[in-house]
């Protein structure tokens, strides 16, 4: 009995012995299949605030021949290592795979950095834990794989160590199995590495070189709250550069950026070259290749820090209140005023209303203005006054529309209601209110080709600020503008200042026709930027000639006669006009400068050199531009001063869309031409001069621009 007790022990205990055993196997087994998955932590004696850990997780793709991995880094206390472009210093981490068997490349995959400044300069990186995620491409799936690769990594606070790690992993691909663990980790740094994002567009990326400032343009379609800008790329120009914390303004869904760039090698050469724009955001992060324009970029929302609404309101009215004495408007104030002399004004509510519905007009026409802009604002498109005549479908109606209202004027032909209609019609009062209303509206178009003083400062204003906003804005420009028709509204016995109805009122109503036939000619010029001159020059002919035989076929061969003269004097009193200056009317101007195409890299260069260059952004559409070119340009003493040896003139040319003078004016503020500027030594970035140009105006900045000593604040 004690044998069998004693035998039963002792297997009893050789029983749980190999239980023991078999467990701990068991427990074994995973830290040894997890060991095959990671290197586990390494550190460097020399180094030890530094651990980093590699890992596979296990996921693969067979077709691409991908394993998915991880890169863990854990820092101590203040310690940071960098991004892969890591600022003003700094080396960015990196792996020298060469030893390794049957793996093709790695993939490297960087989350979001943080910005980081000591002493004066700025870095790019981490602190803390980070965790990169890595794609390895293996040659051949089915047979094992030796990693072998040397981490070289850096970290400072305030001083530098650069360590090395040898990351050492044996592993055949087809016999991974998934690590939730490492999964984990991966999906963790995945989701601070910047995706593809269809809210998030980059619309441009503009390099000054004169200013060493990278700007760019991006819209968030759900909106921007806290971004940043990281620059970055693979050409040796963009290595060499360190792009600085960006000046970021928001407009709603867009953002300007403005970044500072520096180097060690002198001014970059970045025009051309290819950047990653990386955008980060409260939950989101985007990152895009583009490539760098010189094509200025527009400042949102830069008008209303200068102005609250109240004067901006007060400016808008004066604006368009002046708007009335600009010769764009004049046809029309002619039109006006011959429909007015045919009416009796015994009667005052005639007055009223007719005039009540001209200011309506010019109020719905501003509208639709708004309108417009504010549709390209929201698709991206060139904002800017007057931009509806880069457009040959737009100055065809009016040349249309023009020729229209001249030959009605001149009598050629009248538009006859049927008898029940017109019988409606005065049933119901004064049967021409509609088209006092179109007078209005038209009176509004044609003076979108000029600018006044005040009218750009409103229109910048508008353009820039939010919808709401632009619509108050161009609301107030249609009060100021119909504020002379609001005043004889108001006050119906102004028109009985008129000469009373007589045969006189047929010859000024001829004229008032000759002169909207002269605008619907000059419009008609203006399509020789969209077609050749030679065409344009028989639609003319054609239609001259269609209505001076309607002409006589009504009023008999004696008027015609009168109107050709009458063009025929009045064209050469025009080319005298605008032959001669406007103090000696028998001195004909001198032939225009030499202009060069606007470059704004130019201008820097130009400027270093000790050159004033003087700016002209115009369009042949522009009244305004035309009367500063022949009242001040190309007049004494101006004149000579822009042909002195160290002035360098640019023009830019809006007639037609152009994508970097819209950017170069928005740039500055402006959303119409006239701009005129002046660069130099004692102002680099520019002397903007007013909108009606003088001697005196120009003369100063030339003057002040020559010399850094005598140079105002630039504008």
């Amino acid at each position: 009995m004690t044998m069998f007790q004693s035998c039963r022990q002792r297997f009893t205990s050789t029983l749980l012995a190999m239980l023991a055993l078999f467990s701990v196997s068991l427990a074994a087994a995973p830290a040894a299949f997890a060991a095959d998955l990671s290197t586990g932590w390494l550190t460097n004696p020399q180094h030890p605030p530094v651990e980093v850990r590699f890992m596979l997780t296990g996921q693969q793709d067979p077709q691409a021949k991908t394993v998915k991995a991880l890169l863990e880094v854990q820092l101590d206390t203040d310690w940071k290592t960098y991004w892969r472009s890591p600022g003003e210093s700094g080396v960015a981490p990196s792996v020298d795979w060469s030893l390794s068997n049957n793996l093709a490349s790695v993939d490297w995959q960087w989350p979001i950095p943080k910005r980081y400044e000591f002493l004066g300069v700025e870095t790019l990186g981490y602190k803390d834990h980070i965790v990169f995620p890595l794609t390895l491409h293996i040659e051949d799936m089915s047979q094992p794989v030796f990693l072998s690769g040397q981490l070289t990594m850096s970290s400072c606070t305030n001083i530098c160590v650069l360590t090395d790690y040898e990351l050492t992993l044996d592993f055949t691909p087809a016999k991974l199995t998934l690590s939730q663990d490492a999964m984990h980790l991966y999906n963790q740094g995945l989701s601070l590495v910047p995706q593809a994002s269809p809210a998030v567009s980059l619309e441009q990326v503009s390099w000054d070189e004169q200013t060493q400032v990278l700007t760019l343009a991006a819209t968030n379609t759900m909106g921007w709250q806290q971004p940043d800008v990281f620059i970055d790329g693979q050409t040796q120009a963009v290595k060499d550069a360190a792009f600085l914390a960006p000046e970021i303004t928001i407009d709603g869904q867009q953002m300007v950026a403005r970044i500072p760039v520096k180097s060690w090698f002198g001014v970059p050469a970045l025009l051309g070259e290819s950047v990653n724009v990386t955008l980060s955001d409260t939950n989101i992060a985007v990152e895009v290749e583009a490539a760098v324009t010189d094509t200025p970029v527009s400042m949102p929302g830069f008008a209303s820090t200068d102005h609250n609404l109240a004067e901006i309101l007060l400016i808008a009215l004066l604006g368009g209140l002046i708007l009335n004495v600009m010769p764009c408007v004049l046809p029309v104030l002619g039109l006006k005023l011959s429909t007015v002399m045919t009416r009796d004004h015994s009667e005052q509510r005639h007055v009223r209303t007719q005039f009540l519905a001209s200011a309506a007009g010019i109020l719905v026409s501003f509208w639709l203005l708004a309108g417009f802009l504010s549709a390209l604002k929201l698709s991206g498109q060139a904002l800017g006054w007057g931009v509806q005549f880069q457009s040959p479908y737009f100055i065809g109606v009016m040349v249309l529309i023009t020729g229209l209202f001249a030959a009605n004027m001149l009598g050629l032909f009248e538009i006859r209601l049927p008898g029940n209609t017109s019988t409606w019609l005065a049933t119901r009062g004064d049967h021409s209110h509609f088209g006092h209303f179109i007078q209005g509206m038209f009176a509004t178009l044609l003076a979108t080709p000029c600018s006044a003083p005040f009218l750009g400062t409103a229109v910048a204003v508008a353009l820039g600020a939010d919808l709401l906003t632009l619509f108050v804005i161009f609301t107030a420009l249609a009060i100021g503008m119909a504020a002379p028709w609001l005043l004889v509204a108001a006050f119906p016995a102004l028109a009985r200042l008129m000469p009373k109805p007589g045969l006189w009122m047929n010859r000024i109503k001829a004229l008032f026709g000759l002169m909207l036939l002269a605008t619907s000619l000059w419009l008609l010029s203006l399509m020789t930027n969209f077609l050749a001159t030679g065409l344009v020059v028989v639609i003319a002919a054609l239609l001259l000639t269609l209505m001076l035989w309607q002409l006589g076929r009504q009023k008999g061969r004696k008027p015609v006669l009168i109107v050709l003269a009458m063009l025929i004097f009045g064209s050469a009193g025009g080319l005298l006009i605008g032959s001669v200056t406007a103090d000696q009317w028998s001195t004909p101007l001198p032939a225009d400068h030499t202009w060069q195409p606007l470059d704004t890299n130019e201008i820097a260069q130009l400027v270093n050199q000790g050159k004033v260059v003087v700016v002209d952004v115009t369009a042949d559409w522009c009244i305004t531009c035309k009367a500063n070119k022949i009242g001040v340009l190309l007049q004494e003493p101006v004149y000579s001063a822009l042909a002195k040896p160290e002035v360098v003139l640019m023009r830019g040319d809006w007639t037609h869309p152009s994508d970097y003078v819209t950017g170069y004016l928005q740039s500055y503020g402006r959303f119409g031409v006239p701009f005129n500027i002046v660069y130099g030594p004692g102002a680099p970035q520019g002397i903007a001069l007013p909108v009606i140009l003088t001697h005196d105006a120009v003369l100063e900045a030339l003057k002040a621009a020559s010399s850094p000593q005598l140079s105002p604040e630039a504008s």
